[in-house]
């Protein structure tokens, strides 16, 4: 046996057939067997020569690279029982307390406030403010940023482009409750005074963060509309911004509300909001709508196996390029 590695002994010695047209028998009694020293010699050793091992690790890289580089066109890994329940329970819960949050505010104008009007009425021009601002900052702005859960099988382009709609959409609601609060402040009577207050403060800083964060996300889309491949490293760098400012300026646009809510509340009842009043008590339901999107909003958009795979942090940003 020889000892060097992946070789094997040599073949035994062949026995040669008798020829095919030669039937007569020897005439010494021998085999007659063909000598073999007219044969080739037998092989002393046979090397199997094994694939590089650089070949092996690039193919195991570039398997691995598909597998964490899905897209939303590609269908989704089976989830466990555990995280289809969670994923169902967030989503669709959130996406109820988004059109609660809706109904409530136009239940409270419409039926204790009187609806709405313009300068002939300052004070139900006013009801255009709180009604259209929860609309934009919270409705719209919800649901875009749900789109990213929600929308797990459809293309990423189309995601993206419902996602700059829907902030689209809450662009003119946004604009017009603010116009609508300054004018009814300006031509009541006697005038009332604007800036003052911790919720006006607020408020003009989250209308700053959701014009930048519609600037920047616009951007970004009209450069992916024009080379996606060369601009992939210079989005990628504004993803991860653009991501954190947006959960946090959606946080915001709730804590505005909840203050602009207690500032409401404790002008219309004044001493007798600790009496329980009928309309304080929707107030203080809308109150905790907010509270609980704040929270399911947030945990949706970060949750890492929230929509059927364990990814890690690159994951969440790469499926937003």
């Amino acid at each position: 046996m020889d000892s060097r590695p992946n070789s094997v002994s040599p073949l035994p010695e062949p026995i040669a057939p008798m020829a095919e047209f030669d039937k007569t028998p020897p005439e010494d009694g021998s085999q007659g067997t063909i000598p073999l020293d007219d044969l080739p010699p037998p092989p002393s050793t046979i090397t199997i020569s094994a694939p590089p091992v650089s070949d092996v690790n690039s193919s195991a890289q570039n398997s691995a690279n598909k597998k964490k580089h899905r897209h939303y066109d590609e269908d989704p890994e089976d989830m466990s029982c555990g995280h289809w329940c969670e994923y169902v329970l967030v989503v669709v819960l959130a996406s109820l307390l988004l059109l609660s949050a809706l109904i409530l505010i136009l239940f409270w104008t419409l039926y204790y406030r009187k609806g709405f009007a313009w300068n002939e009425d300052p004070e139900r021009q006013f009801n255009l403010h709180p009604t259209l601002m929860v609309t934009g900052f919270i409705s719209l702005s919800g649901f875009s940023m749900l789109l990213y859960r929600i929308s797990r099988c459809c293309r990423h382009i189309y995601v993206k482009l419902f996602h700059m709609l829907f902030h689209a959409l809450a662009i003119p609601c946004i604009v017009i409750g603010f116009i609508a609060v300054w004018e009814s402040k300006l031509f009541s009577n006697p005038p009332g005074r604007n800036f003052y207050s911790m919720h006006s403060w607020m408020g003009l800083i989250t209308m700053g963060l959701f014009a930048m964060q519609f600037v920047v996300g616009f951007f970004s889309f009209l450069v992916l509309l024009c080379c996606e491949g060369a601009t992939a490293a210079f989005r990628a760098s504004l993803v991860p911004i653009h991501a954190s400012f947006g959960t946090t300026t959606f946080m915001l646009a709730v804590a505005t509300c909840l203050t602009g809510l207690t500032e409401k509340v404790m002008h219309q009842f004044g001493e007798d909001y600790a009496k329980w009043p009928e309309e304080s008590i929707i107030m203080n339901a809308l109150a905790m709508v907010l509270v609980a999107l704040g929270i399911l909003v947030s945990y949706a958009v970060r949750r890492e196996t929230l929509g059927g795979t364990r990814v890690q942090s690159e994951k969440f940003i790469s499926e937003r390029l």
